[in-house]
């Protein structure tokens, strides 16, 4: 159960009389609904109201949603009311003889006076439209329809506007307990059936005062608000805890799955094998592979440099069987396809798709309805996806710098934009990729692409590719590499599971 949920069921017992025990000494609502005749027909007397004000209209046994106890009545909104109207058509203004609150200024159930506009209204509609302390305002139109607000502490001089209605109490009644029963599900309930309209609904005055209200004896009212007052702020407090392990839970999944990478990449997730070949032994298998390349002319003789790396550096320990590298060790980079807008208005027979920075997550990627698309006659073969290609925008937003995603199979007809960077790994094993893969979903590898970054425009940063090249990723040997994707691949998809 929510906050919300606890609230409706506490308002819900509270009007239904079991939130506060009956006391047989207090006086019967039914007397109090006289004194409330009374007291409308002697308004009457004075010209403050009509005749017709003192009708009542019949509660039918159809009309009532539950039994309530001994001593309460079921009555009509209109019969606690003086008046139920609608307020004052202005516009706002930054001066003038009165305050004018809109349905805007109420916010949280609070209204800040300082903000609220001013409007010129006439001595003689300022009788009608005057708000005065323990009025009740209710919102009559849009997505805010059936909210109340109740005036208190009024200072300055004010009138409601026209998209608000105001029910005015009656002296012989506890507004709060009003106030109360309009948070409660059965008012919500009975409003949602009173409301027209779909886009925009809207309640009109006639509807809100026909709607009907369980009453209980006066001294009963205050001991039910009293108990109120006392119980929300403590389900505020619940509301705030739930949301709390709402947030935890929403986020949980995303930590463990950092915890699991960081893990991964310090050598803590699986055990080492001191049988295994050292990661030496594979780096030197990556720097012939490198040498065969430069041979081929797929590499240049300056790509073979390696820069040394300095204790200061390292970021942590690994394992003594594995070895710190630089991702440009692993990987060569280069731009995506180049093209002018006008390329892509051109005619072709073949076209190729051309994914940008949205079209990449971390560790994923996808084709989009609204990919641009170029002639083949525009894209070169080696621009082409390949497996084993891993894809990174080159610009985009700080909180999605670094965010890189693996080729697993060819794409004949998929190339990069010219603000992806095309990542090629030297050496050829499918694990080898996959644990690069993981590394670059990493927090570790996130915070620093974010450290190597250019503002470019308003809201977004480029990636240098140099300091890319220079940037640290700990080189575990081969088999531990399979022994890791695996595991890491296991435990998320229990995390999954644990989502669903």
């Amino acid at each position: 159960m929510n906050a919300q949920q606890l609230k409706n069921s506490i308002l819900q017992e509270a009007i239904e009389g079991r939130l506060v025990p009956q006391d047989p000494n207090d006086e019967p609502a039914s007397v109090l609904l006289e004194r409330i005749r009374k007291e409308k027909a002697k308004l009457v007397k004075e010209g403050k109201l009509k005749k017709k004000d003192l009708e009542e209209t019949p509660i039918s046994k159809e009309e009532i949603p539950f039994e309530i106890p001994k001593g309460w009545e079921w009555v009509r909104l209109k019969t606690l009311s003086k008046a139920i109207h609608y307020g004052y058509t202005a516009s706002s203004a930054p001066s003038g003889n009165a305050k004018l609150l809109r349905i805007t200024d109420i916010q949280d159930d609070k209204v800040d006076w300082s903000t609220v506009p001013f409007c010129t209204i006439k001595e003689k509609d300022l009788t009608t439209y005057q708000l005065q302390n323990r009025d009740i305002l209710i919102a009559r139109t849009g997505g805010t329809v059936g909210k109340t607000y109740i005036v208190r502490e009024l200072e300055e001089v004010s009138v409601f506007a026209s998209y608000l209605i105001r029910a005015i109490p009656l002296e012989s009644i506890d507004e709060e307990y009003i106030k109360l029963f309009m948070a409660s599900p059965c008012y919500w309930s009975q409003l949602t059936d009173a409301a027209t309209g779909t886009g925009q609904p809207n309640v009109n005055g006639q509807s809100l005062s026909n709607l009907i209200l369980p009453l209980p004896p006066l001294a009963e009212q205050k001991r039910i608000v009293a108990k109120i007052e006392e119980l929300l702020p403590e389900v505020e407090e619940y509301g705030k805890a739930q949301e709390a392990l709402d947030k935890l839970n929403a986020e949980l999944p995303e930590r463990l799955k950092k915890s699991i990478l960081q893990e991964a990449i310090e050598g803590r997730l699986v055990p080492q094998d001191p049988n295994e070949e050292p990661a030496s032994v594979l780096l030197e298998k990556i720097r012939k592979e490198k040498k065969r390349l430069v041979k081929e002319g797929k590499l240049k003789k300056k790509d073979l440099e390696e820069i040394p790396i300095s204790k200061e550096e390292i970021p942590f320990e690994i394992p003594e069987s594995w070895e710190w590298t630089r991702i440009g060790d692993h990987i060569s980079a280069t731009s995506g396809l180049a093209y002018k807008k006008d390329d892509l208005s051109i005619f072709s027979k073949e076209y190729i798709r051309v994914l940008r920075g949205g079209n990449i997550s971390f560790g994923s990627w996808s084709k989009k309805d609204d990919d641009v698309c170029i002639g083949k006659q525009f894209v070169s073969e080696d621009l082409i996806l390949k497996r084993g290609t891993f894809i990174s925008p080159a610009v985009t937003s700080l909180e999605h710098m670094g965010k890189t995603a693996l080729i697993r199979e060819n794409q004949k007809d998929v190339v990069a934009g010219g603000f992806v960077l095309m990542l090629h790994p030297h050496y050829t094993n499918e694990q080898y990729w996959e644990y690069l893969n993981y590394f670059f979903q990493t927090g570790y590898y996130r915070e620093k692409c974010q450290s190597i970054t250019n503002k470019s425009g308003q809201a977004f940063f480029n990636i240098s590719r140099a300091k890319l090249l220079e940037l640290l990723i700990p080189l575990p040997p081969l088999q531990e590499q399979h022994r890791i994707v695996a595991k890491i691949e296991q435990l998320i998809n229990e995390i999954d599971k644990l989502k669903e």
